[in-house]
């Protein structure tokens, strides 16, 4: 952002608003660049500054909708720090490719990263943040049980296989022992019930619809589970 502000002083640029995108370019429907486009369909602005065009689009609705902008004229320049634009179809062509470039590197981004994830639950290993009764161990890169936590686990499933104990039973179980999910709340109802169905607690890891064995140590038996 400074040295977009330094950008606009250098080159004497009227920024008529400042726009921060918390969402990625990598989604259609973003909020904040639906006012930004807002601002130069109405005819207040007929020019943007940004960092990179990946700062801009990394989909191709997005990209398109710049692109059509400078086509009908309501978009007149593009200015960049990082590259250069000219409006001309030569510089609309470039900058199609940039758009494309972007889109290529986020989409092969995020399928090397669930490739990774794949590898990780061959090998039994848990990907995510540690679910209640488990912590997150930064040398294995997996799961070790919570020993604070998994006594009380491990009684509330015995309780309920008796099947003498309801929901609320459990929850109340819970509240007794002191027993905080790993947000530090007291568990509702509904949360109890999603930690009774997760096979996590007995070393399976459901992805996706799937059921992959954890190379972890489980905190019941299956047979419990």
């Amino acid at each position: 952002l400074r040295e977009l502000e330094e950008y606009a002083a250098k080159e004497q640029l009227q920024i008529v608003a400042s726009f921060e995108e918390a969402r990625t370019a990598r989604e259609t429907g973003r909020t904040v660049f639906g006012e930004m486009l807002g601002l130069i369909l109405n005819g207040e602005a007929d020019g943007i500054l940004s960092w990179h065009p990946d700062r801009l689009a990394r989909n191709a609705v997005d990209g398109g909708q710049i692109i059509h902008l400078l086509d009908c004229g309501k978009l007149k320049d593009l200015r960049f720090p990082t590259m250069t634009f000219d409006n001309s179809p030569n510089g609309k062509f470039m900058l199609q490719i940039a758009f494309g470039q972007s889109k290529y590197y986020t989409d092969a981004l995020s399928e090397n990263v669930k490739r990774g994830i794949r590898q990780k639950m061959q090998r039994g290993e848990w990907s995510w943040k540690a679910p209640t009764g488990y912590l997150n161990n930064p040398h294995t890169r997996n799961l070790d049980i919570d020993t604070e936590k998994a006594p009380i686990i491990r009684e509330a499933f015995k309780l309920y296989a008796t099947g003498d104990y309801t929901l609320d039973a459990i929850k109340d179980f819970l509240a007794t022992k002191g027993f905080r999910s790993r947000m530090n709340k007291v568990m509702a109802k509904a949360s109890v019930q999603t930690m009774l169905k997760n096979p996590i607690h007995c070393g399976l890891m459901q992805v996706n619809g799937e059921l992959h064995e954890g190379s972890f140590k489980s905190l019941i038996s299956k047979e419990l589970f």
